[in-house]
């Protein structure tokens, strides 16, 4: 049957698939809780009983969250843009652009600033909400308040700190005068074309809320650490692709705090952002929905953000989005509350929503079950053995298999399961202590634009998960002398085996999560493919981009240039935007295609030259590489990819390979040294750059040309060129000799030189006319 859907093309028949699996699967499950309730719950003494029913009761969650999760996903929801080409644009509304910070970088700030500035809407305005008031961050402050100034934006700040990002909105409507407001964290950069695309939106009256994807241009943890190559979906896309459009199906879509458009009227009217939680985006929805008004989301990536890079700042992010809907389960109770006027789908989603992050309880008790039966003989399922797994595997394969078809593309097999475990420890703590007193804890701000440069492992993220996987490890070496000492337990002992070994499996990989691998680039590197043109000795060549980055580009051209090894890069976004910048040609890579990729980097971009390069990478984008995955869900491949990752993170990284690119010819040379007593020798440079040279030198004297290798000596040369009247004297010091076996008896070495650093800026221009006409 899923196969049957894979080859279908209307998405109709793909619901009526997934219908039809919910039903079977809702069967299977029903079966087994049956099963589990009546004949396996084991009540022999209070140790086993204990266990046994905390068991019980995480499987009744993860029963529950299976079916809350059917709900959600039972109808999915793809909008299209409305279009504002039928209103005057005199009538568009006034969108206010809200960019809260704290204590973030004052470059990242300006990232979000310039693309906000950038965006393709003529009645907006920025305003940049500064909550570091702080006496340590009053330099910051300054450095923020010129750069608005300079940019052309609105730098607002107030007197406290309170109810940190919520309460720093909430000053700022007053203030203010938009119909409509766009809230940007100050690390997420807008596209050209997020309000154009947006604001149609709000031609229907009832529509309070437009929300849009969150997306990450940098790896987070799982990914650099697990070393995916992207090869496997990120945490976010299950929320965003799937759930957020069953949530918008049943007019319940959620507000994510960044890359959303807000009616003022209706956030005034719910007494603006919600205070009483540190997730105050879901809460502040949450209020809107109970109200009766609209929300919308668009499933169109329009905003570019930065994820955490460090394990420890990840945690951080997940633990405060734990307690928070923890808060909102405890302080509303969207389920059953008779004062909030939710319809009864709308419950369900936020019921859902609110109580997904309890995984953490159960999660360890599927992994402490098996353990305590292998070394304590605790048995938690009475009567464990062929017959369970009878009624176990279809209810667990079939709900596998009912996800899938809503879930091929944006989660693999056995990666939640990583996540959940990597995170089970700190989730359960916070939404424990959340139920108990929901005023605990304080709204923490996510680190993000740091830097790994080394292998380390974050031990105190996972040390109880460390310790439960050592013990789990002392639990599979006592399955011997179970089956020795006990044999008619062996299905049992069997089963509860292979239950740890793959728990096991999970565990390392969560923990290797935190085994921080080193950021190689000093950039992140998008895949985009973009016009770029190269100029260089007065010639130009044209390519696209294969990636670029804030330092760097891969170009592609269609054929082997003869290019200097500096050159003047131009690069044009998607709407136009250009940036041009100086850059050096690092290598140059050919391709089956007899095509050649070159790898470039940026030399020192000025601010104007850093700010144009912001635009074309993060702003002036039709649609980001991400919006789409053909991936799909293969479980076996993905189990193996899992298993493989002891393998992958300890591998040495590898630098890329390729050769030197310099512009090739043939020009007559004389070479000057004092070594060599007023006399001259005569060669031919090969190839000539910005930076170094090879020529091939004539010679009579073997020892006497080898001493250039061990002196390694600063040269005068004499640069004749066709053409030219007067040659050209250049300084130039030896780096290297080469001779090939035909050369050794004869009279040619190929030398490599470089530029002296100390004369590189008086001799540069003379070479870039040199460049010019060689070759």
């Amino acid at each position: 049957m899923v196969r049957l859907e894979d080859r279908q093309q209307r998405p109709r028949t793909s619901e009526r698939f997934h219908l039809l699996l919910i039903a079977l699967s809702t069967v299977m499950t029903l079966r087994y809780w049956y099963y589990r309730t009546s004949y396996t719950l084991n009540f022999e003494g209070p140790l086993n009983t204990l266990f046994s029913l905390l068991l019980y009761t995480a499987e009744l969650y993860a029963i529950a969250t299976l079916f809350l999760a059917y709900f959600q996903t039972l109808r999915i929801r793809d909008r299209q843009s409305i279009p504002l080409d039928s209103i005057p644009s005199a009538d568009w509304p006034l969108v206010d652009i809200y960019i809260p910070t704290y204590n973030e970088d004052v470059a990242i700030v300006r990232k979000t600033v310039l693309g906000a500035l950038a965006i393709h809407y003529p009645k907006k305005a920025v305003y940049v909400l500064d909550d570091g008031r702080a006496e340590k961050y009053r330099d910051r402050r300054q450095l923020l308040q010129q750069m608005c100034t300079e940019l052309g934006c609105t730098m607002l700040t107030r007197d406290n700190n309170n109810h940190a990002k919520a309460g720093n909105i909430n000053q700022a409507l007053p203030r203010t005068q938009g119909e409509l407001v766009l809230i940007l964290d100050c690390d997420h950069i807008p596209a050209c074309k997020i309000l154009s695309q947006t604001v149609g939106f709000f031609q229907d009256p009832s529509v309070a809320l437009v929300q849009t994807p969150h997306w990450f241009y940098n790896p987070d943890p799982f990914e650099r650490n697990l070393r995916t190559q992207g090869l496997i979906p990120v945490g976010n896309e299950l929320f965003y692709k799937v759930l957020q459009k069953g949530n918008d199906a049943w007019n319940a879509t959620f507000f994510c705090g960044s890359a959303a458009i807000i009616r003022r009227h209706s956030l005034l009217e719910v007494g603006g952002i919600a205070t009483e939680t540190v997730t105050e985006d879901c809460h502040t929805a949450l209020r809107l929905h109970s109200l009766g008004h609209k929300t919308i989301y668009y499933d169109r990536i329009m905003v570019a953000g930065l994820a955490p890079e460090m394990f420890s700042s990840y945690v951080g992010q997940q633990v405060r989005w734990a307690r928070g809907m923890a808060q909102i389960l405890r302080l509303e109770n969207p389920l059953f509350n008779r004062k909030l006027k939710l319809t009864l789908s709308q419950r369900i989603c936020y019921f859902s929503a609110t109580s997904h992050f309890f995984f953490g309880f159960p999660r360890l008790m599927y992994l402490v079950a098996p353990i305590l039966y292998l070394l304590l003989g605790i048995n938690s399922v009475k009567g464990l053995g062929v017959e369970t797994l009878f009624y176990a595997l279809p209810y667990v394969i079939l709900s596998m298999q009912t996800n899938y078809i809503r879930y091929k593309h944006v989660r693999f097999s056995f990666w939640n399961e990583i996540y959940e475990f990597a995170m089970s420890f700190q989730a359960g703590i916070v939404t424990l202590l959340a139920l108990v007193n929901p005023n605990l804890g304080t709204f923490n701000v996510t680190d993000k634009g740091l830097t790994v440069t080394k292998r380390s492992f974050d031990v105190d993220s996972v040390r109880y998960l460390v310790i439960l996987g050592v013990i789990g490890t002392a639990a599979l070496l006592a399955v011997p002398l179970w089956l020795i000492w006990s044999p008619e337990d062996s299905q049992t002992v069997l089963i509860n085996a292979f239950w740890c070994s793959f728990n096991l499996v999970l565990v390392i990989a969560a923990c290797l999560v935190a085994f921080e691998q080193p950021q190689l680039r000093a950039a992140h590197r998008l895949p985009r493919r973009l016009e770029a043109t190269l100029h260089g000795g007065g010639q130009s060549w044209t390519g696209q981009t294969v990636n670029l980055s804030e330092s760097g580009a891969q170009i592609l051209l269609p054929h082997w240039p003869n290019i200097p090894d500096e050159v003047l890069v131009e690069i044009v976004g998607d709407f136009g935007a250009r940036a041009l910048l100086d850059a050096r040609v690092v290598r140059a890579t050919g391709t089956p295609q007899l095509e050649a990729l070159l790898a470039l980097e940026f030399l020192e971009p000025t601010p104007v030259q850093q700010d144009d390069l912001t635009l074309v990478l993060y702003s002036d984008v039709n649609e980001w590489y991400s919006q789409k995955r053909e991936d799909r869900d293969v479980p076996l491949a993905s189990l193996q990819f899992i298993a493989t990752s002891l393998r992958r993170v300890f591998e040495q990284f590898r630098p890329e390979s390729g050769v030197r690119l310099r512009k090739r010819g043939q020009a007559p040379v004389q070479l000057y040294w004092e070594g060599w007593h007023g006399e001259t020798r005569v060669g031919q440079i090969t190839e000539l750059g910005l930076r170094d040279l090879r020529l091939e030198l004539k010679f009579q004297d073997f020892e006497e040309i080898s001493e250039l290798e061990i002196v390694r000596p600063t040269l005068g040369l004499l640069i004749f060129l066709p053409g030219q009247s007067q040659p050209c004297s250049l300084v130039a010091r030896v780096q290297s000799l080469e001779f090939s076996s035909s050369h050794r008896g004869g009279d040619v070495a190929a030398l490599e030189l470089d530029f002296p650093k100390a004369l590189r800026a008086q001799q540069r221009e003379k070479i870039k006319q040199l460049l010019s006409h060689y070759g």
